[in-house]
């Protein structure tokens, strides 16, 4: 049988650029506990305080395929990838 779970609530949404090196998102807002992750292409991914960076060896984000991961208000995803992407971040609040 399929369930449906509520998730959160959409909020602000925002693009980052990824390439080889290192980029970062805005810090989260205040209400944020999730966010819902996309890219274009495969990224690597961390989640952290700002100034935290992604390599090679981070969470691997899969292509096209959407997922929600839990963060804490004011922290930021850096990504990172072999060629260019496009990260697509939404924040969520619960």
């Amino acid at each position: 049988m399929l369930t449906q779970q509520t998730i959160g609530r959409l909020g602000a949404s925002q693009n980052v650029a990824v390439t080889t090196t290192s980029a970062a998102s805005a810090a989260f807002g205040p209400q944020t506990r999730r966010v819902l992750l996309t890219a274009t292409a495969a990224c690597n991914i961390a989640i952290g305080a700002p100034g935290t960076t992604a390599s090679a060896s981070s969470t691997l984000l899969p292509a096209n395929f959407p997922i929600v991961v839990s963060c804490n208000p004011g922290e930021v995803i850096a990504a990172v990838t072999a060629s260019s992407a496009t990260l697509n971040i939404t924040e969520m609040a619960t």
